[in-house]
């Protein structure tokens, strides 16, 4: 028998969309928000209009449309929100997904086959803002994918149970003001092990819980293959 890991790669030989089906694949850049990064010493990158700047900076340099990345990243993007340190000791700001960053508006696209598992709006500063989570089922696999930091209108006519077919638009990216204080962004996110959570799921964690996390949100990459 596969294991879950072999069954996500397995999926699909090739690199499947996750933003608007028109940007090639070729305009996804890598970027690199870690605390290690020494470019963004002089930026303040909490707060969301210099961050914005900071990524279009790249995507200009690198001829790019979609900046992406950030798996098992550690960064201070969330030093300023006070939910992320409730002690020096379990901070929480090491990525747990991928991020997508681009223009408000861009459409995401469902990479495989689901159906609606919860929708929520989790408006509490620095958390996903309007988030949709799939639930779907791959040779006698069930997981779930998670979707945040969408527009308002992305969560309108949705209704539990409803079914995705890999390819069609699930949303759009929201501004800023929507997703809670972030540049335009979509944070993908795969979890094997929902533990009853509704419209959300921790997406940053602690180093403390980060083997199980990492355990039970494998990367999105082998899914998607996008590099």
């Amino acid at each position: 028998m596969q294991s879950f890991l072999e069954v996500l790669s397995s999926y699909s030989q090739y690199p499947i969309h996750i933003l608007d089906k028109e940007i090639s694949f070729e305009k996804y850049k890598p970027l690199d928000l870690s605390t290690t990064n020494k470019d963004l010493q002089s930026i303040h990158i909490t707060n969301p209009s210099d961050c914005e700047t900071y990524i279009n900076s790249v995507l200009e340099k690198e001829h790019g449309q979609v900046a992406y990345g950030g798996y098992l990243e550690q960064r201070n993007l969330y030093a300023d929100k006070a939910s992320f340190a409730v002690n020096p000791k379990e901070q929480r700001n090491i990525h747990l997904g991928i991020d997508y960053w681009c223009q408000a508006g861009t459409q995401v696209i469902v990479p495989l086959t689901g159906t609606i598992h919860s929708y929520k709006n989790n408006h509490s500063i620095g958390d996903y803002g309007p988030t949709i989570l799939l639930e779907h089922e791959i040779q006698g696999n069930r997981f779930y994918t998670l979707y945040g930091h969408l527009s308002l209108e992305s969560l309108n006519d949705l209704a539990v149970g409803q079914r995705f077919d890999a390819g069609m638009i699930l949303g759009r990216l929201g501004t800023a003001d929507v997703n809670v204080n972030y540049a335009p962004h979509l944070h993908f996110q795969i979890i094997q092990d929902i533990k009853g959570y509704f419209g959300d799921y921790p997406g940053v964690c602690a180093l403390k819980d980060l083997e199980y996390y990492k355990k039970n949100c494998p990367d999105p990459n082998i899914l998607l293959k996008i590099v």
